[in-house]
């Protein structure tokens, strides 16, 4: 598995040997949600950085999950359709949300690494 990055929104992408970037949230944005209920999953097609590509509702809340990069949405996982809980159950694994073909594969490394990441959460947490 290659390396995650973050967006500052606490979501996580991950560069597959396919060239495609599968993208989910953090277990920081899982647990603000609580238990998730429901997600709507986008429509394949291309997307600018910061549309709106994906909803979920909580129990808590309601969240949009915006595209990190612009690209083209390839793949969406079905599997929460039925099962939204698997955000819960495994937000960096099983609960992933999307794939697609980054416009720039170069602008996934600008994005924050895991101790960039990590000191987000500390000056979260601070504030």
């Amino acid at each position: 598995m290659s390396e995650l990055r973050f967006t500052v929104d606490h979501e996580w992408l991950r560069q597959d040997d396919d060239g495609l970037v599968t993208v989910g949230i953090t277990p920081y944005a899982q647990d603000a949600l609580g238990d998730v209920v429901y997600v709507q999953l986008p429509e394949p097609g291309t997307y600018a950085p910061g549309d709106e590509v994906a909803v979920l509702e909580s129990v808590k809340a309601a969240s949009n999950i915006l595209m990190p990069l612009a690209g083209e949405v390839i793949e969406v996982n079905a599997e929460l359709i039925g099962r939204p809980e698997l955000v819960n159950a495994s937000s960096l694994d099983a609960g992933w949300f999307f794939r697609f073909r980054p416009d720039d594969a170069a602008a996934l490394a600008a994005l924050l690494d895991q101790n960039a990441y990590d000191r987000l959460l500390r000056a979260t947490a601070d504030a």
